[in-house]
């Protein structure tokens, strides 16, 4: 690690801005701040079960959400976004109005790149996950977001 702690900065910007932390964090405060961990599957269309579990491990391990048992028939698990995570509304607000902003231009830019380097929206479609091994250029198009992160207590 740096003797400036920049390694770790960047280390915890990329566990809260990953590919899943945004729109988990996002479900969750969807729903009201709480969300059991199967409904959470449910909202996050494309997770699998390991990705969220580790998702919302790390979440909790960076005090962003807190796990809390539930009692009852059936028992379960639910995570509820903790006053730090709350505090990702503003810079999680901007990201997505960056997104809504720009999209089109993204968009148009991206339109240029596949035709400059002869992606075809099959091979576009095809890229679903970050592979380091494979041809350049593999990456899904940019689709616009929408997180509200404005929980409730």
């Amino acid at each position: 690690m740096k003797a400036d702690g920049s390694d770790f900065d960047r280390l915890l910007l990329d566990q809260i801005a990953d590919r899943w932390s945004i729109l988990v964090l996002g479900a969750i405060c969807a729903s009201g701040g709480i969300l059991r961990f199967n409904a959470l599957r449910r909202q996050v269309s494309g997770v699998s079960q390991k990705t969220l579990t580790q998702c919302v491990r790390r979440l909790e391990r960076n005090g962003i959400v807190e796990r809390r048992i539930i009692d009852g028939a059936p028992p379960g698990v639910a995570y509820a976004v903790t006053p730090l995570g709350r505090s990702l509304d503003k810079p999680f607000a901007a990201l997505n109005a960056w997104t809504s902003t720009h999209a089109d231009a993204v968009r148009k830019a991206q339109r240029a790149f596949d035709v400059r380097y002869g992606v075809t929206r099959a091979s576009v479609s095809a890229a679903r996950t970050y592979r380091p091994h494979a041809t350049y250029p593999r990456r899904t198009e940019m689709k616009v977001f929408s997180v509200d992160l404005k929980c409730r207590e």
